[in-house]
Order: structure tokens, then C-alpha cells, then sequence
């Protein structure tokens, strides 16, 4: 009986060892294969040039559109980083961005616009996460919530977004955020 229950015990102890070094090989590739970095030539370009980190342009791609570059959302939200039509009218005429309505989905264009809206959000609030709500639901929204002390301008009580939502939107996109920053672009 003691025999049995030894090598019941050594058996458990050799497949637990077994199971976590396929664990550990395979994890590295499941969380690449997950969490991909396509288009990285224009994500790098234009996260240097706006001055926002390249980990959280992946994130907000990833969640936005799961790098489907011919991405349209119900309200009219187009392309890897989801543009509205008038917010990406509005980059481009600023920035001289040969912007038509056929080109807003080419990755190029719409990672630029993307990045310089996700920069001057993040200059407005000096925050990622309420910079993610506006990118969201629209600045009048968040200004409305910071006024109103919904939310702190801070972003310490994000959780009490009141746009279920906008509230899931910056909790996956700051998940994926940590997820690219400490696993997928260290290595």
C-alpha cells in the first residue's frame, strides 16, 4: 500500500514537472500568437514621432479592430485604430495628411491618425487611462465625468466609468498594455 502511494506521488511529481516545462516552451509562443505586432513599421514610425509608447498603439489596435485592418464598427468607426470620419478629417487637415474617405482604413494612414489622437488625449490628460475613456466615448463625455466628479482627472477611480462599455474598453486596453510592455516586445 505504502509502495503504491509513493509511486503515485513520484508520478504526480514527474507529470507536474513535465506539464511546466511544456507550459513555460509553449506560453512565449501562445501570448505572440495572441497578441500579435503587425504593422510594427508604422507603429514604430509614428509612436517616436508622437511620442507614445508603441506597447499601448498594440494595445489600442488589438482591442479596437484585433489588427483587422478593414475594421468598421457600428458607429462608422473605421480601420485598425477605429477613426470616426470627423476626428480623422480633423487630424489630417492639421497635420497635412492626405487623408480621403477611401484611404482611411490603409494602415498607414490610420495608425497616424490613430497615434496623434491617442498623443494629444494623453497630453490633455496626462493620463492613460482617462486618455483611453475620451479616445472611447469622446472628450465631452470625459470632461462631463471630471466635472461632474464621476471620475478623478487623475484616473484613480477609473472603475466608476459610468459607460459599461468605455469601462470594459480601458480595463482590456491597459490588460493588453501590460501584457505587449512586460511579455511580448522584451523578448
Amino acid at each position: 500500500m505504502i509502495k503504491k502511494i509513493i509511486q503515485i506521488i513520484i508520478t504526480v511529481f514527474i507529470f507536474t514537472i513535465i506539464i511546466g516545462i511544456f507550459i513555460e516552451n509553449v506560453k512565449p509562443f501562445l501570448l505572440k500568437l495572441i497578441y500579435k505586432i503587425g504593422y510594427s513599421e508604422y507603429v514604430e514610425e509614428f509612436s517616436e514621432k508622437y511620442n507614445v509608447e508603441k506597447e499601448l498603439i498594440y494595445a489600442i489596435i488589438k482591442v479596437e479592430s484585433n489588427f483587422d485592418k478593414d475594421a468598421v464598427s457600428k458607429s462608422n468607426a473605421k480601420g485598425l485604430m477605429q477613426i470616426m470620419s470627423a476626428t480623422a478629417r480633423e487630424i489630417a487637415d492639421k497635420y497635412g495628411i492626405n487623408l480621403t474617405k477611401d484611404n482611411i482604413t490603409e494602415p498607414e494612414i490610420n495608425i497616424e491618425i490613430g497615434t496623434i489622437y491617442i498623443s494629444q488625449l494623453l497630453e490633455k490628460y496626462n493620463n492613460k487611462e482617462v486618455a483611453l475613456a475620451a479616445y472611447n466615448a469622446g472628450q465631452g463625455n470625459v470632461n462631463k465625468w471630471i466635472t461632474q466628479n464621476t471620475i478623478k482627472s487623475d484616473g484613480s477611480d477609473i472603475e466608476n466609468i459610468p459607460f459599461p462599455e468605455t469601462n470594459m474598453y480601458v480595463r482590456k486596453v491597459m490588460r493588453d498594455y501590460n501584457v505587449y510592455k512586460e511579455k511580448i516586445l522584451i523578448n
